[in-house]
């Protein structure tokens, strides 16, 4: 298990209140679970515990995982000094559950019925069901979910695809999208419920979204496969040519999965979904490499032009968000071809621990009414 360290001090979106409260925020992954627990504040603990393949195996499924990755939970924060009985509230990253309007959502029967039965395996399906879990030892049992992926506030156009047996729905990084958009509305001395913004989250999938007055209207699946390639997956395809190729190559349906999602994009081309070593690559003359690299950032730029129609060319920011915003490569190749449009806004990194907490905060100091699913 990785070690609860403290973390550089945490800069809030809002001045300093007498806001006390103690808030745990659970962000599981395949093999890791990020940790934070900020007291008042201040974030005064984070850690990412590694999972070893071989503890997990035994786990037929993801929520079978959840009493071990409790325990890590639970007995790191007593390692560090800290009770989980203490907490005021345990929010949990959400899941592949059904499509809902964005908020805050208390974990309740409904959603950990659904989060048990999900089908498709994903870890954030278990954000919650651990959240409720450690909030059953707390005096409060306050378990909540902020902004899953399956945040879905479509307009009714979005959601055709052009064919009638296949509707268009929303699957995108709305956690760390939000979180970002009301960031800048606040550097802009606005509401995000008066802004219009085109949101591109930057990372191993990538999801590019119009935001207009508080809601997401339009975005690219980055689960399934829209939208501009990324590092492991391919986005959108030319559909006569992959249909051939499903008919005519003989790959089991479970291998063309992967095809599509984690051994797409760069890792397709390059072999590799690391950054770092592709910029390396370039740096040492790699010319392929540079070439694929501008094109995923040719579809990024194509994609965020796209969403600008969307919102009539009224644009107050383009974002830019994700691991891959703290790319000097792509970052400027994006804003060559879209600047344009709008003033662009870089906030790196993923920012989904600092995330969950402002959605519990504002849900504790009655900003925001918490929602039930």
């Amino acid at each position: 298990m990785s070690s609860f360290s403290s973390p550089p001090s945490l800069s809030t979106e809002s001045s300093p209140s007498v806001f006390d409260k103690k808030i745990l925020a659970i962000n599981p992954g395949s093999t890791s679970t990020k940790v934070s627990l900020f007291v008042g504040e201040q974030e005064v603990l984070q850690a990412k515990i590694n999972h070893d393949p071989k503890e997990l195996a035994p786990f037929n499924t993801i929520t079978e995982q959840k009493g071990y990755r409790c325990k890590l939970i639970i007995d790191g924060l007593k390692k560090s000094g800290y009770c989980s009985e203490e907490l005021d509230a345990v929010v949990g990253r959400g899941g592949l559950l059904r499509p809902i309007p964005s908020g805050t959502y208390r974990v309740n029967d409904k959603m950990l019925t659904d989060l048990y039965d999900n089908k498709r395996e994903h870890a954030s399906n278990l954000g919650g069901i651990i959240a409720y879990e450690i909030a059953q030892k707390t005096s409060a049992k306050q378990a909540f979910i902020v902004d899953p992926v399956v945040v879905d506030e479509f307009s009714p156009l979005a959601r055709y695809s052009g064919s009638k047996f296949i509707e268009r729905n929303s699957i995108f990084h709305a956690l760390n999208q939000k979180a970002v958009a009301r960031k800048i509305a606040t550097k802009l001395g606005k509401e995000y419920s008066v802004c219009n913004f085109v949101v591109a989250h930057m990372g191993g999938g990538i999801s590019v979204a119009a935001h207009t007055q508080g809601r997401v209207v339009d975005n690219n699946n980055a689960l399934d496969g829209e939208g501009p390639f990324s590092p492991e997956r391919t986005g959108t395809l030319p559909t006569g040519q992959w249909l051939d190729f499903i008919l005519e190559s003989g790959y089991p349906k479970n291998e063309l999965k992967k095809l599509n999602k984690g051994k797409g994009g760069l890792m397709s081309y390059l072999g590799t979904t690391d950054a770092m070593e592709i910029e390396r690559r370039i740096a040492t003359g790699d010319q392929y490499c540079d070439e694929v690299y501008q094109a995923m950032a040719y579809q990024i730029s194509k994609e965020i032009g796209a969403y600008s129609t969307v919102l009539m060319g009224k644009v107050d920011r383009i974002i830019l968000t994700g691991g891959l915003a703290y790319s000097t490569i792509l970052v400027p190749n994006i804003r060559a071809r879209v600047e344009f449009i709008a003033p662009l806004e870089i906030i790196p990194g993923e920012n989904e621990m600092e995330a969950l907490w402002l959605g519990i905060r504002r849900v504790l100091e009655n900003k925001e009414q918490v929602k039930e699913y």
